[in-house]
């Protein structure tokens, strides 16, 4: 079995990753070590911020790294709160806060906007980077829906409770199999196998 690195410290994204990668016969390790300086990710796409993230943390480790970067794009919003979608609304100290402080800012946001123009997709870019830091492949996945106008579910995180499907369930109320069988990140995923 293959390792791969997974550059992220967001346990949900690795069991994600993992779930799909498995059945390939890549075992997916976490990333252990936190004495490595976390890139900045400055890049103006979700391309770049996964390339960035995936060739530091090659070449700090000496190992093969999948990065991601993902995120949710809202057209009423013009496309925000995309690659600033973690940090939508800069507060919060763990990641719970955080979620719950950018669903409540994004709802702000749409405050009176028509049910017809809430539509939105989350979008991953997954980036496998060698040691060297040349990159192995690259790959986008979408996931279509619209934002809801309260949260549901809790099968999920960040965005999830917000984005409503077109069978009606958020995407946090998607089983964990369902999710990865239609996700942006699965999509990405199936992608990236091809090229792999």
């Amino acid at each position: 079995m293959q390792k791969l690195t997974i550059a992220t410290s967001n346990p949900h994204k690795v069991e994600e990753i993992a779930a799909v990668l498995g059945q390939i016969g890549i075992a997916c390790v976490p990333l252990a070590r936190t004495d490595i300086p976390e890139p900045d990710e400055n890049g103006a796409t979700f391309e770049e911020n996964a390339r960035i993230k995936a060739i530091a943390y090659a070449k700090a480790l000496g190992v093969t790294v999948l990065a991601d970067d993902s995120g949710l794009e809202v057209d009423a919003l013009g496309g925000a709160p995309g690659v600033h979608s973690a940090r939508y609304a800069g507060i919060g100290a763990t990641r719970a806060e955080r979620d719950a402080a950018n669903n409540a800012k994004l709802l702000r946001e749409l405050a009176g906007v028509p049910h017809g123009r809430r539509t939105a997709r989350f979008v991953c870019v997954l980036c496998v980077a060698r040691p060297d830091g040349s990159i192995a492949a690259e790959a986008r996945g979408h996931f279509e829906g619209w934002i809801g106008e309260a949260p549901r579910g809790s099968n999920g995180f960040g965005y999830d409770p917000l984005l409503v499907l077109d069978d009606g369930r958020t995407s946090a109320e998607l089983t964990s199999a369902e999710k990865n069988a239609r996700s942006h990140r699965g999509n990405a995923l199936r992608e990236l196998v091809k090229l792999l």
